[in-house]
């Protein structure tokens, strides 16, 4: 055991700054809905413990997919409540929601089912899903009321939410954002006009595909925006911080003549003489080996290219370009100087998969 102690220079700092700074954020986009703070996976690689730490007093409640990860926040002294969205996948584990304050999504029949049969020391506040459109999880609209109506029989549940989830609230012109809030909208009328909702994403919070209106009762999801990051193209909210700034050191350097290649399967080959520098990160640490020549790295103020095939623990750019560089000068691979959407578009990925990739063997530093 090391402690907590760490020699290898690669790291990925994390702002507490930037993580309370998007989360009022999100609290002023939400206006009058209630907010839920999603920390699921770990806080999307940036440490949950310190993401719910950091957001604590900007979000009404806490969500993560499944119980483990709720247990952990419970074991740090967390105390708000928390929301499961997957729901759960056992009836053992319904004890310990009522036990623990957690409060499952429901979004099929064999769960109520598992909720009528249970003996709790006190009742659920659940959240019931119905598909509206995304046709991931969530029970069919023809099916709603009569699930609302069982749950709200039982003297298990003390209270429950309806809620959907949009597939496009990042396209704003998307067709499917306006018949799925119609679907959701005739649900609530017809099922309990007057319980709480949950439908918007982060997407949805700060753009204009949906409409929020001013109710109290709507509780707004906020994820990725808490990390820094806007998943839309188009709709513009307040400066957002990376929360997640990724490092690695130079740890060699050398020349290559024309025609010569560098890396794994000799993808990339010089056309000129060129300066390699090779950086302590891999696929290993959650960079994606995918990752195509060209692709942005930040060094001593600049973007250089990769240059080669991702190896487990290394990766060479090109920094031929570069006045001055060493061994041992620190490069960004994404962060506030170069942002984690840039490179995701470079590798045909999406930033929510670069941050939570982030493996546990690269220190997390909290600033």
């Amino acid at each position: 055991m090391n402690n907590g102690l760490h020699f290898r220079p690669t790291r990925a700092e994390i702002s507490m700054t930037a993580l309370q700074h998007n989360a009022e954020v999100a609290r002023r986009e939400a206006g009058d809905c209630k907010l839920l703070g999603v920390i699921k996976a770990d806080g999307y690689g940036h440490g949950a413990i310190a993401v719910a730490r950091a957001i604590n007093g900007a979000v009404d409640a806490y969500a993560v997919a499944f119980i483990d990860e709720a247990l952990q926040l419970r074991e740090a002294g967390f105390t708000q409540p928390i929301v499961l969205l997957e729901g759960c996948f056992s009836e053992a584990e319904l004890p310990v929601c009522a036990h623990y304050n957690l409060q499952p999504v429901v979004h099929h029949q064999g769960q109520i089912d598992a909720i009528a049969g249970a003996r709790l020391v006190k009742p659920l506040a659940v959240w019931l899903k119905t598909d509206t459109g995304m046709h991931r999880l969530g029970f069919a609209p023809a099916a709603v009321e009569a699930a609302s109506r069982e749950l709200a029989s039982l003297k298990q549940v003390a209270s429950v939410t309806l809620m959907t989830h949009f597939a496009n609230a990042d396209r704003v012109d998307h067709d499917l954002n306006t018949l799925q809030q119609e679907r959701f909208a005739e649900l609530c009328a017809s099922t309990s006009p007057t319980a709480a909702i949950s439908s918007a994403n982060t997407a949805a919070l700060i753009s204009s595909a949906i409409d929020l209106g001013t109710d109290a009762n709507q509780w707004c999801r906020t994820g990725i925006l808490l990390y820094g990051v806007n998943p839309t193209t188009t709709a513009q909210t307040e400066q957002l911080q990376a929360a997640m700034r990724l490092t690695a050191p130079v740890m060699a350097l050398r020349e290559v003549a024309p025609g010569e290649a560098v890396g794994y399967g000799s993808r990339w080959r010089a056309e000129r003489a060129s300066r390699i520098a090779t950086l302590a990160i891999g696929y290993a640490d959650g960079y994606p080996r995918h990752a195509p020549d060209g692709t942005p790295v930040w060094l001593n103020g600049q973007q250089v290219p990769l240059a080669g095939t991702v190896s487990m623990d290394m990766i060479t750019v090109d920094v031929t370009g570069l006045n001055e560089v060493a061994i041992g000068d620190e490069a960004e691979l994404w962060g506030p100087n170069l942002p984690v959407t840039t490179v995701a578009d470079a590798v045909g990925s999406i930033s929510y998969e670069l941050l939570c990739r982030v493996s546990p063997r690269v220190p997390r530093h909290y600033k």
